[in-house]
């Protein structure tokens, strides 16, 4: 019996029934047997592949791809388990379409629409602007379909946005999973999710927001750790809490970068804006003030060069469990001695945990296809057995 047909059996004891032509906005807006049925697929068609499988479901239609902020790996990752499953893959470039010349997002959701079968979107740089923006899209989209001007509407896989970062957060914990071999090995796991030091600004808080949001959900000490000044959204916070109320998990914060990192199993040191930063950030934006954004992008960065100290180097790493926790990035990180002067990770710290690092990543693509998938199979299980048992080879010769 291969891997993927005992994955798609467990996909069947699962309650999935509402993924079918829904959307991925957030991970806390999924039960835990939609976000384990997206670890299992993500999994199955992974073994798929490896094993010279087509995993080919559409035999036509479009993935489109609004990136309004860069990217590498989620681009490619997006581009990857579109072409996984079949379907091409449609950048859409704000630059390049009417939006310059006043079309809405209401004409635009529709008019790239007529034959995508999915939407992914990023948008994360303005703080209460990133959700909304998906939610308006996607709004749109749904009015376009029930009028008839869509023969199907598409599904939304949130490719990161002001709130949550799904696609990378799910990586990361399937990463961890398979690391400590199996969601079993996990409870009481200590991780460090802290701020550090970048020479940059303005980077989005949604990956630490999707780390407290998810993990604290699978029974871990998750200790959010960020100089004064440097909150999350407070919702969010909220959302971790309550995960330990129900997951007998345990959520912290602290001031304090050591004390995050001692007898930590797992570490994610990665900068961020402070969320008060961010919301005047978005105001002066609305607002069209460019010298206001100006002279606060220049408060932020002295702000930051105070906590220069705020950084995962060797003698932070002797600090956690026997010295060799598991060290976790989004990636591109800012290395020490390498990218910049002074940043998040020190280069010799960085260089030992390169494999790991790039195992992480490879997972975001799997991910993505997972959650296409469950919203675009109306029988996973059967689609899955079927994958498994055909004769269709990917790679031909």
């Amino acid at each position: 019996m291969s891997k993927a047909f005992e994955l798609a059996r467990h996909l069947e004891t699962l309650q999935i029934n509402n993924m079918y032509k829904s959307d991925f906005y957030w991970t806390w807006d999924k039960t835990d047997d939609e976000i384990e049925a997206i670890f299992t697929v993500a999994d199955a068609l992974r073994d798929l592949r490896e094993h010279n499988k087509s995993t080919k479901i559409f035999n036509s239609g479009l993935g489109i791809s609004l990136f309004r902020d860069n990217s590498t790996r989620t681009r490619f990752s997006f581009a990857s388990a579109c072409n996984l499953l079949g379907l091409e893959e449609q950048v859409l470039d704000e630059k390049k379409s009417q939006i310059a010349h006043g079309e809405t997002v209401r004409e635009t959701a529709n008019m790239v629409s007529f034959m995508a079968d999915v939407i992914g979107i990023r948008d994360d740089m303005f703080i209460h602007q990133g959700h909304e923006y998906q939610k308006t899209f996607m709004d749109a989209l749904e009015e376009g379909y029930r009028d008839g001007i869509l023969e199907q509407r598409p599904t939304l896989v949130n490719l990161q946005c002001d709130v949550d970062h799904p696609t990378q957060c799910m990586a990361d914990m399937l990463h961890v999973i398979h690391y400590f071999g199996g969601v079993e090995n996990l409870k009481g796991k200590k991780v460090a999710m802290t701020w550090a030091y970048s020479p940059s600004y303005g980077k989005p808080l949604s990956v630490p927001q999707g780390v407290i949001g998810l993990f604290t959900r699978f029974g871990m000490d998750v200790t959010l750790a960020h100089p004064e000044g440097y909150d999350v959204f407070p919702e969010v916070e909220e959302v971790a809490r309550k995960n330990c109320e129900k997951y007998g998990s345990k959520f912290h914060k602290t001031n304090s970068m050591a004390e995050a990192f001692k007898d930590a199993d797992i570490v994610y040191p990665k900068s961020w804006a402070p969320f008060k930063a961010m919301e005047k950030r978005s105001e002066l934006y609305v607002k069209g003030d460019k010298e206001g954004i100006d002279k606060l992008e220049k408060e932020l960065l002295a702000q930051n060069a105070e906590h220069k100290d705020w950084t995962c180097s060797e003698e932070m790493m002797k600090l956690t469990k026997d010295g060799k926790a598991l060290y976790l990035h989004c990636l591109p990180a800012d290395i020490s001695g390498l990218s910049c002067p002074e940043g998040e990770v020190d280069n010799s710290v960085f260089d030992r945990y390169l494999v790991p690092l790039y195992k992480q990543a490879s997972y975001k693509p799997y991910i993505i296809a997972a959650m296409i998938f469950m919203s675009q199979v109306k029988d996973p299980v059967g689609a899955l057995m079927k994958l498994d048992a055909a004769d269709d080879k990917r790679k031909m010769f």
